[in-house]
């Protein structure tokens, strides 16, 4: 992907962000902008409360700003689309519906046939190794098998951008580190817009191409570091210099926003 010119896909134009609250107005947002490349792979730290998620619900179309606005391809985001997929950390899976039928679910809605959607679904679920587990139910997997059901379902209704808010925050450090090996290659093989938010600086890392460290509310943008590791990464990159001083610079700056929380 080095050296290649890419396009903007997605454009986060003064975004703004004000709820009212019994104690009065409360701005979650003030004012965010940033262009994110085709392809291109952003991960958004910061302290708890500075508003990355409601960043997230907006760009889904779930919430609306209150100044601002949102571009995918150019176009102004009304509401949500298929061209956008979401995985939360809560899986969100249907209890009721075999792994199968849950990653069929969307492709469904999109009026495919029962024949290519389950072709497509089977085709998500062996990239996310699961193809043994087609026939059980959600409460018979682990949680990272629920997290990786959740992202072949993400993908297989093939989105353009897919957001991601913290998806491996609740699993423990050994599945969570497997499943940022997976997600690295189904990124590089299925080249999509990513935009993924995480309180783990070490996992923004090795995954981004670019980490948005975000300020305490009211939340705006306080930097853009640009990770210039080259990739494949996987676990050994942690050890490297270059590794540890942009984990050190990110680091500093996402502990001097939690102090600001904490005055």
């Amino acid at each position: 992907m080095a050296g290649e010119e890419r396009v903007t896909k997605l454009k986060i134009d003064n975004v703004k962000k004000i709820y009212q609250t019994r104690k009065g107005e409360m701005t979650a947002l003030n004012g965010v902008n940033l262009d994110i490349k085709e392809n291109e792979f952003i991960c958004v730290v910061g302290p708890s409360g500075c508003g990355k998620s409601t960043l997230l619900n907006i760009i889904a179309g779930l919430d609306t700003p209150t100044s601002g606005a949102v571009y995918i391809d150019g176009k102004k985001i009304e509401g949500t689309g298929t061209e956008r997929g979401v995985v939360f950390q809560q899986y969100a899976l249907f209890p009721w519906l075999t792994i199968l039928k849950n990653v069929m679910f969307g492709l469904k809605l999109q009026g495919k046939s029962d024949a290519e959607a389950k072709e497509i679904a089977m085709k998500y679920i062996k990239m996310v190794q699961l193809e043994d587990f087609v026939n059980h139910y959600p409460k018979e997997l682990s949680g990272g098998m629920k997290q990786r059901v959740a992202i072949a379902r993400a993908y297989a209704v093939k989105p353009e951008v897919l957001l991601m808010d913290e998806p491996f925050g609740a699993l423990d450090a050994q599945t969570r580190t497997q499943l940022q090996t997976e997600l690295l290659k189904t990124w590089e093989s299925e080249r999509k817009t990513c935009f993924f938010i995480t309180h783990d600086v070490d996992e923004a890392i090795i995954l981004a191409q670019r980490v948005i460290v975000m300020s305490a509310r009211p939340g705006r943008i306080k930097d853009i570091v640009d990770i210039d590791i080259p990739y494949p990464r996987d676990q050994e990159t942690k050890m490297s210099p270059r590794f540890m001083e942009l984990k050190n610079h990110i680091w500093s700056q996402v502990y001097q926003e939690y102090l600001e929380v904490r005055k």
